[in-house]
């Protein structure tokens, strides 16, 4: 490898690495959130700061003749809104079962969606690989482990985090469907405004509203908007430009040990040994549903989340 390369490489690793670091400690400012506003609430305002910091990077770009988004606007905006509904879904089943279950177990379930994906994609013809069908087994053994109690009951807030997760790996089948037609920030600002809109019309007619507790949310909220969405986003998007998909699927995966790290460090969050057990099955089931694809594709250049074959 030349040491330019070598160098980029480097760069984006590390850069991706800051990515997951932050995605996995936004668990624990969502959990924060929670002592303060309803979920619904927290979700409208933070989704809104991420479309907001985003919105200078789509000015500079304007509307160019390159852009498909130009070409066949009503069937991109439509998609758009369906990426923003199912992220809607996904995040407030996650954002209400946090309330529920500790930031380092939600990090590992959420997390599930990378197993999820090819599955799903099932649906639409695509098939999936040997990878899947094995990180499957051990991330299944690893929820087992992790959330199922002897009485072989999920507990509540692990279930809606469970939900949530399959949201978001059907929002990953639409992104992989539309990242190709549009531009990728017009994308991100679209769906992040109209999961800020359906959040706090939610909020509007289920949650009390009231400034004073708004304002004590505002650390969590600024980490959960400017960093997590907006900030986490753009570095995501700049680092996988040269990092191999190998290394983006490893390095994006430890958001969840990132999650289960900040639950110990800033919530005092202690994991059983079944549960750690559990985590590290599902961490390597997630681990191997992606890199198997990478190995037998060692030159392919796609986003390591999807795990299907074409």
């Amino acid at each position: 490898m030349r040491p330019d390369v070598k160098k980029d490489t480097l760069s984006s690793d590390a850069i991706l690495l800051v990515a997951a670091l932050i995605w996995g400690f936004a668990f624990v400012a969502q959990r924060v959130g929670m002592a303060y506003i309803g979920p619904f609430l927290f979700n409208g305002v933070r989704f809104a700061l991420g479309c907001l910091v985003l919105l200078p990077f789509l000015r500079s770009r304007g509307n160019t003749a390159g852009d498909p988004g130009s070409r066949n606007g009503k069937g991109i905006v439509g998609g758009s809104l369906l990426a923003g509904l199912l992220l809607f879904g996904g995040a407030s089943l996650q954002q209400v079962g946090i309330v529920y279950t500790t930031a380092g177990k939600a990090g590992f379930i959420t997390g599930l969606y990378v197993v999820m994906v090819p599955f799903l994609g099932l649906f639409w013809g695509q098939r999936t690989h040997a990878g899947t069908w094995a990180g499957a087994l051990l991330a299944a053994a690893g929820l087992y482990f992790l959330s199922i109690t002897e009485g072989l009951v999920m507990a509540r807030g692990d279930f809606l985090v469970f939900l949530g997760a399959l949201f978001f790996a059907g929002h990953v089948l639409v992104i992989g469907w539309l990242s190709p037609r549009m531009d990728s920030i017009r994308l991100a600002v679209i769906q992040f405004a109209a999961c800020s809109v359906l959040s706090l019309a939610v909020a509007a007619f289920t949650e009390p509203i009231v400034l004073e507790n708004l304002r004590g949310a505002v650390p969590a909220i600024l980490y959960g908007g400017v960093l997590s969405v907006g900030v986490a986003y753009t570095l995501q998007v700049v680092g996988q430009r040269k990092a191999p998909p190998a290394h983006a699927a490893i390095l994006l995966s430890l958001e969840s040990a990132f999650a289960a790290l900040g639950g110990w460090l800033l919530l005092d969050e202690i994991l059983s040994l079944r549960q750690f057990a559990g985590c590290a099955l599902m961490l390597a089931g997630m681990l191997l549903s992606q890199l198997w694809t990478h190995t037998a594709k060692s030159g392919r250049e796609s986003f390591p989340s999807s795990g299907l074959v074409e």
